[in-house]
Formats: C-alpha cells, structure tokens, sequence
C-alpha cells in the first residue's frame, strides 16, 4: 500500500533537448501585480546599446515565494561547499564591460 502512495506522488518531469542547453542571462528584471510576478532574464552584451529578454517567467505569489525560499537554500548549501559568493556594488546602467568598442 505504501508502495502505490509512493507512486501516485511521484512527478515525472520532460525536459525537452531545445530547454535543456538553458538560456544565458546577466540581468532579472522583476515585476508584479497582486495575481502575479513577472520575471524577466535578460542578456547584456559589451558595447551594444540594446538588451534583449531572452526568457519571461511568470509566477504566483506563492510560487514566487517558494522560488525564493528554493534559491536561498540552495545559495546556503553553494556557499557552504564553495565559500561565500562575493558581491561587488550594483553596477550603474549601461554596464561597463571595460571592452574595446566593436568595429565593423
């Protein structure tokens, strides 16, 4: 009987070859309203004026807490086995990547 519980419980999660290789993002831009919070991951790139979003997540306040409280934990067991991540003042907008300006 344990045993179909156990079963019943268990979630089988796809995750598709296209999702699997993730999406670079160096920015979250965050946003909410009382039915839900919006998260924007977005890519900056050295030297070029425009920034796009690469991918739009949206949650429940509820499920934006439990992502919250997850990343936390998961920052806490990051540093335990590696050290304190360090944390360099906000950078000011545009970022300076401190690169060569391109040319074509």
């Amino acid at each position: 009987m344990a045993e179909d519980n156990k079963k019943q419980n268990q979630l089988n999660i796809e995750l598709p070859e296209e999702v699997s290789e993730g999406v670079y993002s160096n920015l979250a831009i965050i946003s909410h309203s009382h039915s839900e919070f919006v998260v924007d991951f977005v890519r900056l790139v050295p030297n070029v004026p425009k920034a796009k979003v690469k991918s739009r997540i949206i949650l429940t306040p509820m499920h934006a807490k439990r992502l919250m409280r997850a990343l936390a934990d998961n920052v806490k067991k990051f540093e335990a086995q590696f050290g304190s991540i360090d944390e360099p003042e906000m950078p000011t907008f545009p970022m300076n990547f401190n690169t060569p300006k391109a040319q074509a």
